[in-house]
C-alpha cells in the first residue's frame, strides 16, 4: 500500500491534483475508519496506532497523510466524547465504511488568522426558519475539494453572540473553492481557501455552541491526541529522505573514488547523525503517544507539545542534512529527495506553531 502511493505522490505534487486514488487505497486497508471507535462499530485505534498509521502514510504521500489525519481525529475524539447529534453520527459511519468520507474542520480565516493565536471568528451563522445560514470565507481546508463534512467554526449573529462549530455536508449550495492552494510543499493536500454564501443546514447540525470565551478558544495544551500524530506524519517524510540517501550512497560510485560513496567516513557518519535524530524523535512521538494512551497521569500537555517541537526539529533537519551532502542531486526536480525538503518544510507551519508551543510550556515552567 504504502509503495503504490509513494508511485503517484510525484504525479499528484506536479499537478496538484487531489489525490483520491491514493485515499482509496488508504481506505481499502481501512486506515479512514482507524479511530471510529468500538461504540460505533470501529476498532477504537488510539493514539499511537493513529501515530504509526499517519508515518507510514507520510512515507508514501504526506499530503495523503495530512488530508487522512483530520477524518481520523475527528473519529477520534467522537470515540472519547461523543458530541455530534446521535442519528447524523451513525450515518456518517456507515458510509464510512463503505466509501472515504472526509472530514475537516475549517477555522482559520483571513483577517483572524490562526484560531490557536485567539480571537472571534468572522463567519457569520444566521438563525433562519428552518436551521442556520452560514456566510464567511476559511483559509487553509485541508482535502476541501474531496471533503464530505466541513466543520466550520463560527459567530453567531444573535443578540448575544455564541461561538460553535457549524456540521456542513460538502455538497451543500453555496460552497465555493476561492482560493486555490499553491503551495511550495503538500501540494496535493488541496488546502484551499473555502466561501460559504448562505450555506444552510438544519438547526441541529451545530457542536459546541455557547458563548463566546476561554472555553471557546482554542485549547493548545490539550491537543496531545492530534500534536503527536500530526508530528509522525512529517517523521514519515523523513524517513523517506533517508531512504532515498541510503539508497544513492550505496548506488553511487565515482570515477576517481572507484567504490560506492557509502563506504566513506563523510558519508557514514551523515547517516549516523540522521538516524539519531529520527530514532529519537520517533522515541519521543511514539513513546509519548503510548503513555497517552495508558493514561499515564505524569504525561503532561507540555510534554507532548515539546515532543511535537523536537520531532518538527530534528525531521527538517534530518533531511536538510542529507540535501546538503548530495548537493545539485538532492535539489534536482524529479528525485524525491527535493519533494521530501519542500513537504517537510511544512511540519513547524502547522498549529500551534513553535513560538506558542514554547510559551505554554515555558509558563507552565515558571509557573510556582
Amino acid at each position: 500500500m504504502t509503495a503504490r502511493i509513494a508511485e503517484l505522490a510525484a504525479g499528484y505534487d506536479r499537478s496538484g491534483a487531489f489525490p483520491a486514488e491514493s485515499l482509496r487505497i488508504a481506505h481499502g486497508a481501512g486506515l479512514l475508519t482507524a479511530t471510529i471507535g468500538e461504540r460505533y462499530g470501529g476498532r477504537g485505534a488510539r493514539v499511537e496506532e493513529s501515530a504509526r498509521i499517519l508515518h507510514t502514510l507520510g512515507r508514501g504521500d504526506p499530503s495523503v497523510a495530512l488530508i487522512a489525519a483530520m477524518t481520523l481525529n475527528t473519529h477520534a475524539r467522537q470515540a472519547v466524547q461523543p458530541h455530534w447529534p446521535d442519528e447524523l453520527y451513525a450515518r456518517v459511519v456507515k458510509e464510512s465504511f463503505e466509501r472515504p468520507v472526509l472530514i475537516n474542520h475549517a477555522r482559520v480565516e483571513p483577517e483572524l488568522g490562526s484560531p490557536a493565536r485567539g480571537g472571534l471568528p468572522a463567519t457569520l451563522a444566521r438563525r433562519t426558519p428552518d436551521g442556520w445560514s452560514l456566510n464567511g470565507t476559511k483559509r487553509f481546508v485541508t482535502g476541501a475539494e474531496g471533503l464530505d463534512w466541513f466543520l466550520v467554526w463560527a459567530t453567531t449573529d444573535e443578540p448575544a453572540p455564541r461561538v460553535g462549530t457549524f456540521l456542513v455536508p460538502g455538497g451543500s449550495p453555496g460552497i465555493e473553492i476561492t482560493g486555490r492552494w499553491d503551495h511550495l510543499g503538500l501540494r496535493a493536500s488541496g488546502s484551499h481557501d473555502v466561501t460559504f454564501r448562505e450555506v444552510t443546514i438544519p438547526y441541529e447540525n451545530v457542536v459546541g455552541l455557547g458563548p463566546y470565551g476561554p472555553a471557546a478558544e482554542q485549547d493548545n495544551r490539550a491537543g496531545a491526541s492530534l500534536h503527536l500524530p500530526l508530528a509522525a506524519i512529517y517523521l514519515g517524510v523523513a524517513r523517506a529522505a533517508q531512504a532515498f540517501f541510503h539508497t544513492f550512497a550505496q548506488t553511487r560510485v565515482p570515477a576517481n573514488l572507484g567504490h560506492p560513496v557509502a563506504r566513506t567516513e563523510r558519508f557514514r557518519r551523515m547517516a549516523g547523525e540522521i538516524e539519531v535524530l529520527l530514532g529519537a524523535a520517533e522515541q519521543l512521538v511514539f513513546g509519548g503517544a503510548a503513555r497517552v494512551d495508558a493514561d499515564d497521569p505524569s504525561y503532561s500537555p507540555e510534554q507532548a507539545l515539546g515532543a511535537r517541537v523536537l520531532a518538527d526539529r530534528h525531521g527538517v533537519r534530518a533531511v536538510e542534512l542529507a540535501v546538503r551532502l548530495l548537493g545539485n542531486p538532492g535539489l534536482t526536480r524529479g528525485n524525491p529527495l527535493e519533494r521530501h525538503f519542500r513537504d517537510i518544510q511544512c511540519a513547524p507551519v502547522h498549529a500551534p506553531q513553535e513560538d506558542i508551543a514554547l510559551l505554554a510550556i515555558g509558563t507552565k515552567a515558571l509557573t510556582p
